[in-house]
């Protein structure tokens, strides 16, 4: 395997890239080609930890090839590995994404047509024992021109909002709760009122079947024809996937239209379906497969549409007529890259 990596990928790109990340000066650090190499061995064989991945590429020949080594030469320590990739922008992990995609595209690897997307929770290097109890932050401050604006709790949530967890959560108690919600060491957590000190950014959340964790949300989304990854991102783990199918789709669609790939059909559960990405995918050509929730009705039985008044005739003959439209459900796109934000309008019918 690690024969064939060499043989077919090009990481000379690398260098042009992580140029302005390095010093002329100094002893000479960590060759970027060998860090991302590191990175890919240490996804092929399931290794989270720096010190194991240096230990098992140590034993290993084919990785050492792989990586440019030879059998007396040290390894890099695990610490510069870790100091690198904290050194490294998002940027340049995902134009090395796009390179291997546009290598996997010339290959014959992609058609690009049709894509699946999916989401699935992935653990945080964080435990439930490194939450600490969020600090109040009150709606109303007083602001003193003459000094500079304090800074604000990185881990704060507003007094009000607190109030309503605890209420509720008083509630869960008195109606009995879950099993074991009597232990003296219960203890009822929301991402409202608790963070992680080890890491912010986690986010407490709970698959059916399995144990509540510290999780972020990996979205994907793959080529149905050949089960390639071509678009990957993590996002906070307390969100709906419907929230992230326009960013997702929007730098999925942008990556093969640079290949001259179009991007016609999108397939994907009911968690990712909303009217706003019905709308958004419809504006940029792609026929989405994403079943609704409920029990959705698309024709009313016993109302008939007239097109030429744009109207609807009830089952007794009254005519009701186009009145305006309800904007009740208002989403925008988050991100800059998505291109789109608006309404979901939804006509609203009515009898004179």
């Amino acid at each position: 395997l690690y024969r064939r990596l060499a043989e077919l990928l090009d990481w000379s790109f690398l260098y042009e890239q992580t140029q302005g990340l390095y010093s002329h000066t100094g002893q000479p650090s960590l060759d970027p080609v060998v860090f991302f190499k590191l990175v890919l061995v240490g996804r092929l064989e399931n290794l989270v930890s720096d010190r194991r991945l240096v230990e098992h590429c140590a034993l290993r020949l084919d990785i050492l090839y792989f990586l440019g080594y030879e059998i007396d030469e040290e390894l890099p320590w695990h610490s510069t590995i870790s100091r690198t990739r904290q050194l490294y922008p998002a940027v340049v992990f995902e134009h090395l994404f796009d390179q291997v995609f546009a290598q996997c595209l010339a290959a014959g690897l992609v058609v690009g047509e049709t894509h699946a997307l999916d989401s699935a929770p992935v653990k945080a290097n964080a435990s439930l024992d490194s939450l600490r109890s969020k600090q109040p932050l009150s709606a109303l401050q007083i602001v003193d021109d003459t000094q500079a604006p304090a800074a604000l709790p990185v881990a704060a949530t507003p007094t009000h909002e607190l109030r309503r967890v605890a209420t509720r959560q008083a509630k869960q108690q008195q109606g009995g709760g879950g099993l074991g919600a009597h232990h003296a060491k219960a203890q009822l957590l929301s991402n409202k009122t608790h963070t992680s000190g080890s890491d912010p950014e986690a986010r407490i959340s709970v698959k059916p079947g399995k144990a509540r964790a510290l999780n972020y949300l990996c979205s994907l989304a793959v080529d149905t024809a050949t089960g390639l990854i071509s678009h990957v991102q993590a996002d906070l783990a307390d969100s709906r996937d419907s929230v992230h199918l326009p960013r997702l789709v929007a730098q999925l669609q942008t990556r093969l239209t640079k290949q001259q790939v179009p991007l016609r059909e999108v397939l994907a559960d009911t968690g990712y379906s909303n009217g706003f990405n019905y709308a958004f995918l419809e504006q940029r050509g792609i026929t989405p497969w994403i079943p609704v929730f409920g029990k959705y009705k698309p024709v009313v039985e016993g109302f008939t549409y007239e097109p030429d008044r744009n109207a609807y005739r009830c089952p007794a003959g009254k005519l009701l007529p186009f009145r305006n439209y309800c904007t009740s459900f208002f989403c925008v796109a988050e991100g800059t890259q998505v291109g789109f934000s608006g309404q979901a309008w939804q006509s609203r019918y009515s009898a004179r």
